[in-house]
């Protein structure tokens, strides 16, 4: 929960482990070997369990979820897993010093459990495996001190708690760094941004941004303006841009810039077809993403969320905003490259993502020249063949599913009142708008793969 996105993957790893670890443990090795546990009777009496086991002991469960979830988060994250071995070991010792197992049984569940995640790996590779997108290498300045560099910090992006300040760990591994600390005070952030991607061009330098995906959003436009290489710093609860990247944490960033490694990123652009956006209003010229753009379900997943989680805490104002979803939503219908389509969701990533199921998870290149675009259609029982398929694995064999990786979307007659997500900000949409890329048009720092 704490240990920052390293830990949280390694969290995750580690129980999907155990939980292939325990499922084999108990549906096929016990019924597929039969022997007797141990004399209970032979340990001391000091040993002895409250309750003798009624389980078969072959092999020991208890030791090969320990080993598991220890061996999984070890794969992902190895300081993590050295930390939790002691513990794995320990449970696997108690199984022998009550009595309940003898070394035999504590072997093969030790080895089980780390089979599993090996086997969870070679389905779902960790980030070792996957270097982070490295293509194409671009020239960018090498500041050492951070001379040149001007990183706004936005303190209230997202809501994981920080092992440390980042100013302060900006300012040890960058001296020479000028550090802004965004507050609401001292206007929006996309001026202060403005101002400070102005600056870093007249010095020759860079410009550097911490916060969540929606802060790196807004230092997207200046960047672009000024043409000033992009620092980019995870600093809110999901930071997905900075994972692709490869930049995991705040020294990440900071050894990068030190270097000079870096490369070209492709930028998501929606550019309005139409002056007037919902009610009349004027809709701005264009906005760019980076990560993903969505209609339909979703933004009004985010609005529910962001209207109650102040009130009830986020998890719960996701669970709200989705039975709000199931129970009143309806099919946005609009035309898709001139094909009118009635779907509960539109998504459009830049650049291709890999997926669990419906899932988007991970690019493995930022710089692909496409648009990752899934459309889920409306229809009888569709949210429901949706789901089922996506759990089979037949997401491409349904109807109400499709996908594809154009250049460029098109989307016109979106009703009044519609709302577009991009990279977890949402706005009005206009009634059309035209959803292409700007090819390798951000330099972005990122660590080297050694």
């Amino acid at each position: 929960m704490f240990g920052g996105v390293r830990g949280r993957r390694a969290a995750v790893r580690g129980l999907t482990s155990m939980g292939l670890a325990s499922a084999t443990v108990n549906t096929l090795s016990r019924s597929a070997v039969s022997r007797s546990r141990p004399v209970h009777e032979a340990a001391p009496l000091l040993r002895h369990l409250p309750r003798k086991p009624l389980t078969g002991p072959y092999p020991s469960g208890h030791t090969a979820s320990a080993a598991a979830f220890a061996a999984g988060a070890a794969l992902e994250a190895p300081g993590w897993g050295a930390a939790l071995a002691p513990v794995a070991a320990s449970v696997a010792y108690s199984r022998i010093h009550g009595g309940a197992r003898d070394p035999r049984d504590v072997l093969v569940g030790a080895a089980l459990g780390v089979g599993a995640a090996y086997a969870v790996r070679g389905m779902v590779p960790t980030r070792a495996q996957l270097p982070p997108p490295a293509r194409p290498r671009v020239d960018a300045p090498a500041l050492p001190e951070g001379d040149g560099l001007i990183v706004v910090v936005n303190p209230s992006s997202g809501a994981q708690p920080q092992l440390a300040d980042p100013v302060r760990q900006i300012k040890t591994a960058l001296p020479r760094a000028e550090v802004v600390l965004y507050e609401e005070e001292a206007g929006a952030l996309p001026k202060v941004l403005e101002e400070a991607a102005r600056e870093a061009a007249r010095r020759g330098g860079v410009l550097g941004v911490c916060g969540g995906d929606g802060t790196v959003n807004a230092a997207v436009a200046p960047a672009l303006r000024f043409d000033v290489p992009l620092m980019v710093l995870p600093g809110g609860t999901f930071n997905h841009f900075a994972a692709d990247l490869g930049v995991d944490t705040i020294a990440d960033a900071c050894v990068a810039v030190g270097r000079g490694s870096a490369v070209r990123a492709d930028v998501g652009r929606i550019k309005p077809l139409s002056g007037l956006g919902p009610g009349g209003r004027v809709h701005a010229e264009e906005a760019h993403f980076l990560n993903t753009f969505s209609l339909g379900s979703y933004p009004e997943l985010v609005r529910s969320r962001e209207h109650w989680s102040p009130k009830i805490g986020g998890p719960p104002a996701t669970l709200l905003g989705v039975l709000q979803i199931l129970r009143t939503g309806r099919p946005l219908r609009a035309v898709v490259n001139g094909r009118r389509r009635s779907m509960w969701l539109l998504f459009a990533g830049n650049g291709a993502y890999r997926s669990v199921g419906i899932a988007p998870v991970r690019r493995h290149d930022l710089a692909d020249g496409l648009l990752d675009v899934r459309i889920a259609h409306a229809g009888r029982f569709a949210r429901s063949r949706l789901l089922a398929a996506a759990l089979a694995g037949q997401l491409t064999r349904t109807r109400v599913y499709a996908a594809a990786k154009p250049q460029r979307l098109v989307i016109s007659g979106l009703p009044e009142g519609t709302h577009m997500a991009y990279d977890g900000e949402v706005t009005p949409a206009p009634p059309a708008l035209l959803i292409d890329k700007l090819p390798e048009a951000l330099t972005v720092y990122r660590p080297t793969a050694d």
